[in-house]
This record gives C-alpha cells, structure tokens and sequence, in this order.
C-alpha cells in the first residue's frame, strides 16, 4: 500500500481507473462491429477480386468484368425507383429489414461495345447498428433523440423484419525423393527414427522407392471425382492434385513443389512420434488454441456464396440466350436479378439456418433475437459466445473453467444446467482481433534473419538449437537465435511497424516460434513493465482524465500492448505494482477486468462463494428496470419497465463503465434481516404494504397486437369494418365497445377479456377465380377480428398505422398493464439471494427502528449461513453509511471500500458499528429481544410474476384425436395426473378415485360391445355377428376404443371377452 502511495499520490480511485474508462469507450460490443466493418469494407472487395469475370462458352468475345464493389446506406424504396434514407426505428416500427444496396462497377461487352456501367446495383446487404454504414454512428445524443435512437444502444445487432438478430460468437476449433532426406527431415535422434522405421519397411512391401511409384500407388488408392465435361487426367496426375489441393490444403503448393508441404507433415509426423514419449499432446481445450467466429466471417462466406451463385446463374443466362439469333443485343444488366442476393441474406439472418454447400456447412441457430427483458440483457447478449460442442453429453472437459480463459472470458457467467461451461461470455477487456495482411510480417521475419525452409536439406529441422517459425500454422523458416528475433519482432510491434494485434510466442518443448496475425484471437491490454518500472506514469493518467491523450496514443507510445492467449504464456504478469519484481514484463491494468458485463454488476463479488455469483449472472438479466431512453417509443412483443428505478447505492467500476446508472434495473429496499410470521421460510420475502402503495416493484408490462390488411392477387382486399351496432340501442355491441368509427380500438380505452381490437374481414376467394365461372359482383366476407385475450384487463397505450415493405397496411397496437408486486412475484438481490414475496404486511404491524424506519422487506436470517454471501452483509453495511454520508460507495471486485471505513462512518453517525438497530415490534409495541441487521441493500424484482403462472381449469377444450383435456397453460389445459401420480393412488388402493381421474373427469365414452365376438358394435347392433341380441353397453375411455380400431386397421384384431358383474 505504502508503494502505491508513493507512486500514485493523493489519487482517487476514479482516477487509477481512467485508463479503462477509454478502453470501455471501444465498447463492448466492438468486436462485432469491428468485424462488420472489415467484411463490409476489406473482405467484400477481396471476394469481388476472386470471382471478378465472368466468360462464356458461346461467344469467346463475351466477358463481364467486376471493377469495384461498395456497400451504400441504409434506405429505403418508397415508390417505384425513389429511395430515402431509413432510420433503425423505424425499420423496427415498419417490420422492414435494415438493409443498404450493394452497387458494382461493372465492365462487358455488348455486341462488339465495350460498356462500362457504374453504381449497379446487386442486392441488399442487412446492416449493423453502430457500423461504419449506419445512420447512427459518430452522431450527438441530440441527433439521436432525433432518430429515436437511445445513446446508450450498444448496436451490434442487425434488424430483420422489424425483428433484432444478434449473430452470435462461435468457437471453432512435399517434393521430396529419397527416404534418407525423409528420414532426416522428421528426426535423427534414436527412439525417433525408431518409431518411424515400420513406416518405411511397408514401402518396402509395397515396391514403392520413386515418386512416380507413390504417385501411381496414391492414385489407386482414390476414388475419381471428375467434374463433367472436364479434361481426362490419369491416375498420377490425379493423385498429384490431390496432394497438391486436398491434403494440408492451407500449405501453399506453387508448381506442384511439394517442398513446404513436405517438411510440414514431417513436423506433423515428428510431433505424432513424440506425443508418445514425455510431451504431451496438446490440450484441445486452450483458449490459444482456438479462434472465435464473429458476424462478419460468418456473413463473408455467406455473401462469397451468394456471389457465387449469382454469377453462375448469370453465365448460364449467358449460355443459353447468346446462341440464339440476337446475339449482338444480348446485354447482361437485363438480366442482374437483386433478388437472390437479398433474400439469400435476409433469410439466413432471419431463421438462423447457415446453409452453405460448397463448406459442406449447415448450422442452425446462430442468430438469436435479442433479449430486451432490461439493459443488461441486451449487453450480455451481445457478449456471449457459444461453443458449437452438443450439450446432450455429459462431457466435463470442454465444461471446466481453464486457465487459460483468465482475463479473456467472464468466470461466472455461465448458464446453469445443461448448457453450463458450453456457454461463456466476454470479459470486459476483450478484443477479438480480425485478419490483417502477412505479407509484411513475412517480409520483416526474413529481415530478421529467419532462413526460408526451401533452401534447407532436411537435417537441420531436428538440431536442438534450431527453432522452426511458424506463420499462421504455417512453415515460414528456421532461426538460430530465436530469443532476439521475438524481442525485436516485439519492438517493431511496439514501435507500430506491424500491427498490434500481431503476436509472437515460443514453445520451447516443441522448438518453434509461432507468429500469429489471423483473425479470431482472444487478447486484451497490458501495461509494459521496463526495468522493473511501469511504463504508464502518473502524468500519463492525468493527462487521460484531461482529455487530451487517448487509449491510442497509449498503445503507439508502446505504454501499453495487447496480448493474446500464447503470447501471454510467454510473459510475467504483475497483478498489482507492488508485486513487480525484476521479471516481470507486464502489469495488468484494473484486476476487476477479468469479469464480465453481468458479473460487474455484483458488488463485493470476491467475498460471496462463487456459485451465487455465477446465479446473480443469470437472474440480472431477468431483472426489470429501463431497456432504453426510447424505450417509450418503442412497439415489442413483451416489455417490462419498472416504474421508480434506482441506481444501486454500492456501485461499482463496471457499473459505471456500462453506464448502468443511468438505465438501472431495481429499488434500494430497506431490510430488517430477522424471522417475522413463519410466511418467510425457504428464503420468502415479507413485504411492507406501505411501500408497495408509495410504488415499490411497480412495474408496467407493454404487449402489442399486430395485422396487416392484403390485397390478394384476385383484386380482393381485407377491410376493416365500423363496429356492429346494437338494434334496439344503437350503441355497438359490448364486443365492439372500445372501437372508434373505423373499426380500431381507440388509445386510452380498457380493454377486457374477448374484446375486440381490429375488426378486420377477409374475402372468403383470395385465389383468381376459374375461368367460365360466374364472376361474383360482390365478394364475400368472413370476419376475423384480432382480439384481446388475457387474465386481467389492458389499457392500449397507443395505435400506429402504417404500411410494410410488401405495400400492405400495417396495424400496431401498444397494451399496458400495470402491476402492483403480489404474494408469488419473485425477488432477489445482487448476490443470487432470490425469493418469492410470502406475505404482505400492514404498515402498522411492522417492526420499527428507533429513528422510526420501517423495513420495505424483511428477510429470513437462515439464508446466509449456508449461503455464505458475505457480499451482501457488507453492501448493507455500506449501502447505510452512504444514506447517513449522502454519497455512492464502491463495492467493486477485488477492492471497494473497506468495512473499516464504512464501520467508522456508521459510528460517526450514532449509529452501531456492526450496522445493528433497535427495533421496535409493531405488534405488541414491545421491543425485540434482540438488535436487527437493518439497512438498504438493493433489490431486483424479476420478470416471474404469478399472474402470468396462474392456471387453473374445470371444464375446457379437448384434443380432437383422443377427446382428451388439452395441454398446457396458454391452450387453457387439463393437469396431467401421470404415471407416477397414478401408482401413488395405486399404492393407497384409491381405485375409484383413478377410476375417476383417468377416465371419468377426462375421456369417458360409451361403447357397444357384442358378447359373442367381443367386437366393438354400433347403435345397438353387432356388424359381424348381423344381430343385436347380444350388444351389451359400457364406458370405457376414448383412447382406449380408438386404440382398438387403429389396431384393427392393422389386421389385428383385439376382442373384448364380457362377464356379467354379478356373476
């Protein structure tokens, strides 16, 4: 501490966390948008350059040319060829797509012209919140009032069809002649040479010395795939392809020179050889190991197919019509469909269903819609990522916390249950990197003294001081002093000739030095540590809080660098600077980093047993609060608000930097942790009645209703009709009661149970009617109105009328309720403490302090000792000195303010230090026997309330097949008495109960049965037997009857053998 002192000064912790306010500015969802970005901007070109003409087998003069390809802004077509820009909302009011066109310059040949055509355009091209193609990037909060945008939107998501879709993060994972350079090429140590010597002898065997034997030995052994039409090739060439193309295929092959591909499935067999010995084989859960897929690769190889495609088809069209007699007239931009490419990326956005055939590649489920329950939700979904590993088997590998995920992915936040560990979420400081060049990297490694590996016999590979460097995975060379290569390599980077996401590690068993600059890497910042000295001084950080140095001057100055997962094994990290020592590389910048978005929001995490926080990671993002500052604008399926929020009075850093505070999600409640009525066992809460009424865990729940009104392709129409009128009244209808003139419930009115929101009708003929057939003069109606169904009534907030992309009329209709919290809603604090309310209490028999205080909740003391949430005594000991001192305190991770502070607060107060009251019971007015724990600790109410739960049924619907009570609370179903209930009643002996259960309150149904054949009769009359002397009459369930007749339609015949019951 002394050290720090020196150091640092008089300095508050607000300003020690400067530097990660400026990182936080990259926000945390920057690697979505990054790699966007590179795709829209870099990738989508590279795509165009690989596939950019287009020839035709017809006519050798005829050619396309792509010169140049550029993603526009977003817009909208309102009439026939005028556009207008789009703002998000209103894509999210309109259920249209975000999209922007993409143009092309294109180049072809028309008769015997060459045209040059600029800005066509090929398609659209859904677009990214907050990407360098939307409206809203770079813009004021007041210009983003202007578009009904919240400031604090993260963006990252794409909207499709008026839906948000969130792409989520996935995880994925030889010219040579003789035998003797073989030999030397994979090792010339004993147990080496060993291992291999069978491999060797089975050549032998198989007669195969040259390699022109092998060739024709491999071209046995494959099956041909011959494309049609294509040149015969014998075998040996064919087996020569097939090395050059299909093995190790991301080893570069020139001129069919095998050489690097060679020596690398050497080193590949070396390593197999070893793996026996001491090394061990590399452990496939590694975060250095593994590279992230983020939107914009997803989206590139989606686009690259398209693209595809579409020149494909246009070469066909070529094929087919420039044969045909108006060759010289054939003029391709006829013929550029924009279709395909749209809905190709609309589609796959919009179901999730990556499909690509030329990668053999078909996903389901990657994009998800985005979870609006809160602000927190939504930033925790854009943080996620899930590994493509099946959850059904019961593997702990993969589901283990690893070492090496420290810093790089959250601890805590992970789901419980049967995806638990398989998804993970981003720490804060996380950057993805997304691919750069490797031409200069290459060109500055040969400089460096890295001989190139074509120039090598194959002896040297193995000599113990020659490392092998790596690019990408791939063979770059050899070095001798590997140690001053990776030390320059990383001035250079800190000097900012390459770039800084560029990394470089050595593995020292395996003698190689990995360069690695491909997309998809974990890394995040680290202060440098020179001569045991930090590099980032005080002056630097006022001059951060000043404003006028960025987190990028930081990275250029080399104060600071980014590391991934390998290089990181590489270096000595510091956690604090007074545990620098003369080895240390590296300081990290704020340890709190290591966790995620939603596990920021715990204060005191480092004092509460670890599975409780990894609970508060899943039950903060179903906690109500604000969405956004356009959250009233705002038409969605489901909302909850709450009505008063709070920021929390223990904060911490994160809190901050996500800007929680200003879009809370929960209520400061005053607690008294005591046992009061018996209605608070098993973690229930005792509510005060009072505070419920001065608007405590209020909250409003907004649904909306939807149509649209078509034309159909007979010049039929759907209309909306005024509502029906009452005869002897002429008022409308009790119905129809809340519509206005036109047909459409009008704002502010109380909607009830069956009423009607829209009356619309449909014309019963939507299809073009035959031919010859009457043309009727006056279609027919059918009515089919929307309407209202829910347990308890609505109040429509708004309507909004307007028209989709599809020129049909669109009707949106905003509901809301308010609740008030009732016995069953669900609660919990910060530290995965969650209960139901269990009681409602009176303000007068509450208990109350000696300053007068009456507790909002009161909480059962048994839910901390097994529970160990230490986080939570010590926020309400700091959330009471915050009260009496008027200011926020910090209960930041790994630091916050102490309890010795807090505690000399609450003294200086008057108050007892262990932050215990006198209370008063409101009951007997006699005081407790003993002090309670009082004080504000806050509290979130979730989105499980019980109105929503609450089912119940006597008579209702049946299924149509069994006769059965339907299922399930929204089909308004029967309770399943199962198979386990049922050998409970069996094992009491209650069968007339069971009796009753399974087939008189669900299914009974009376049966003629013939005694003589014991077929099933009908009416009183026997088919089979041609008689109705012996048709006896009984119940039996439905299922069962219609089992006997499937079986019958089965050539199986079940006969029921009758007695007489008194017999």
């Amino acid at each position: 501490r002394e050290m720090l002192q020196e150091e640092f000064g008089e300095m508050t912790p607000q300003q020690l966390a400067a530097p990660v306010d400026t990182v936080e500015v990259k926000g945390l969802v920057k690697q979505h948008i990054d790699s966007f970005n590179y795709f829209i901007n870099v990738e989508i070109k590279k795509i165009m350059k690989a596939n950019e003409k287009i020839t035709s087998d017809a006519d050798p003069m005829w050619y396309l040319k792509y010169l140049n390809i550029y993603v526009g802004m977003p817009d909208v077509e309102e009439s026939f060829n005028v556009t207008r820009p789009v703002s998000p909302h209103e894509c999210r009011l309109r259920d249209m797509t975000y999209s922007a066109p993409i143009t092309v310059d294109i180049e072809y040949t028309r008769g015997s012209q060459r045209i040059i055509r600029n800005a066509l355009p090929i398609g659209r091209m859904p677009i990214m919140l907050r990407s360098s193609n939307c409206v809203a990037t770079g813009k004021t909060p007041m210009e983003f009032s202007k578009l009904n945008e919240c400031p604090l939107d993260p963006g990252g998501y794409f909207i499709v069809k008026g839906q948000e879709k969130v792409i989520l993060i996935l995880i994925e994972l030889l010219r040579l002649s003789h035998d003797q350079e073989i030999v030397q090429m994979i090792g010339t140590e004993e147990h080496v040479m060993a291992a291999f010597a069978p491999s060797l002898e089975e050549c032998q065997k198989a007669q195969i010395f040259t390699q022109t034997q092998a060739l024709k030995y491999i071209g046995n052994k494959v099956r041909r795939q011959r494309m049609w039409g294509g040149p015969k090739k014998t075998k040996m060439e064919e087996a020569r392809e097939l090395l050059a193309s299909t093995v190790l295929t991301h080893v570069p092959v020139k001129e069919f020179n095998f050489r690097a591909k060679c020596i690398y499935l050497a080193v590949m067999v070396r390593r197999v050889i070893l793996a026996q010995g001491d090394n061990k084989v590399d452990d496939r859960d590694y975060y250095g190991n593994k590279r992230l897929e983020l939107a914009g690769q997803l989206l590139s190889l989606l686009f690259e197919d398209l693209f595809k495609k579409f020149n494909s088809e246009l070469k066909k069209i070529a094929d087919q019509i420039i044969p045909k007699q108006r060759a010289a007239q054939f003029d391709v931009v006829k013929h550029m469909r924009q279709d395909q490419i749209t809905n190709g990326m609309v589609n796959a956005i919009s179901t999730g269903n990556w499909s690509l055939k030329r990668f053999k590649m078909d996903r389901q489920g990657v994009t998800q819609v985005l979870s609006r329950l809160s602000f927190i939700s939504a930033l925790g979904m854009m943080t996620r990522i899930s590994s493509q590993f099946e959850k059904t088997r019961k593997v702990s590998g993969p589901r283990s916390l690893q070492p090496s995920q420290w810093g790089m992915l959250c601890p805590s936040d992970t789901p419980e249950g049967e995806a638990c560990g398989l998804v993970k979420n981003l720490a804060l400081m996380t950057h993805i990197t997304t691919d750069m060049e490797d031409g200069p990297i290459v060109k500055l490694a040969f400089n460096l003294g890295v001989e190139d590996v074509n120039l090598l016999c194959g002896e040297e590979l193995s000599y113990p001081t020659v490392f092998l460097v790596f690019l990408n995975g791939n063979i770059l060379g050899v070095i001798r002093d590997h140690q001053k290569l990776v030390y320059t390599f990383r001035l250079m980077r800190r000097a900012g000739f390459i770039n800084e996401f560029v990394s470089i590690s050595t593995n020292l068993t395996d003698r190689c030095v990995y360069i690695s600059s491909d997309g998809g890497r974990l890394c995040r910042p680290y202060i440098i540590v020179k001569n045991g000295q930090p590099a980032v001084k005080n002056k630097h950080i006022e001059e951060l809080s000043q404003g006028y140095r960025t987190f990028e001057d930081f990275l250029h100055e080399s104060l600071v660098e980014y590391l991934d997962v390998n290089e990181e094994n590489d270096c000595n990290i510091a956690l604090y600077e007074h545990m620098i020592t003369e080895y240390t590389t590296h300081l990290e910048i704020e340890p709190f980093t290591l966790l995620g978005v939603c596990a920021g929001l715990i204060p005191y995490p480092h004092h509460n047993q670890s599975p409780r926080n990894t609970y508060q990671c899943a039950m903060g993002k179903q906690a109500m609060g604000t969405i956004g500052y356009n959250q009233r604008n705002r038409i969605d399926t489901l909302m909850y608000l709450l009505a008063y929020p709070q920021r929390p009075m223990v904060k911490t850093k994160t809190i901050e930097l996500i800007d929680f505070e200003k879009l809370p999600a929960g209520q400061n409640a005053t607690v008294a942790v005591m046992s009061y009525s018996g209605y608070d066992i098993e973690d229930a809460l005792v509510l005060n009645k009072a505070s419920l009424d001065r608007g405590f865990g209020r909250c409003l729940v907004y649904k909306n209703a939807k149509c649209t009104l078509r034309r159909y392709t007979n010049q039929t129409f759907d209309k909306v009709m005024g509502p029906m009128l009452d005869a002897e009244t002429r008022k409308p209808i009790w119905r129809h009661s809340i519509l206005d003139a036109d047909g459409i419930c009008s704002p502010g009115e109380r909607v009830e149970n069956k009423q009607v929101l829209v009356n619309k009708s449909m014309p019963t003929i939507t299809q073009t009617p035959l031919e010859g057939s009457a043309q009727p003069g006056q279609p027919q109606y059918k009515d089919v109105p929307v309407t209202y169904k829910g347990a308890t009534d609505s109040y429509i907030e708004k309507v909004m009328i307007s028209s989709n992309a599809e020129d049909a009329f669109l009707i949106k209709i905003l509901l809301r309720q308010t609740r008030i919290p009732e016995i069953g809603d669900k609660f919990s604090s910060r530290h995965g403490q969650k209960g139901v309310c269990g009681l409602i209490v009176p303000q007068e028999d509450m208990p109350f302090c000696d300053s007068g205080i009456c507790p909002d909740i009161i909480m059962n003391p048994h839910g901390y000792p097994s529970r160990m949430t230490v986080g939570k005594l010590i926020e309400l000991l700091a959330g009471k000195a915050g009260v009496l001192d008027g200011r926020f305190h910090y209960g930041t991770a790994f630091g916050g303010s102490k309890v010795k502070d807090v505690c000399e607060d609450l003294i200086r107060y008057g108050y007892n230090y262990q932050g215990k009251d006198y209370v008063t019971s409101g009951i007997t007015g006699e005081p407790l026997e003993a002090y309670i724990y009082f004080g504000p600790v806050y509290y979130q109410k979730l989105k499980h309330m019980v109105l929503d739960k609450m089912h119940a049924r006597a008579r209702g619907p049946r299924a149509v097949l069994t006769r059965q009570p339907t299922e399930g609370r929204s089909r308004d179903g029967g309770l399943r008495l199962g198979e386990m209930e049922r050998d409970c009643l069996i094992g009491y002996g209650a069968s007339m109960l069971l009796l009753e259960r399974l087939m008189i309150s669900s299914d009974a149904f009376e049966v003629d049965v013939c005694d003589q054949c014991g077929l099933l009769g009908y009416s009183g009359w026997c088919h089979y037997c041609k008689s109705s002397c012996h048709v006896s009459s009984l119940r039996i369930p439905y299922a069962c009857k219609l089992l006997f007749q499937e079986l019958q339609s089965m050539n199986i015949i079940p006969r029921l053998k009758l007695a007489r019951y008194n017999e």
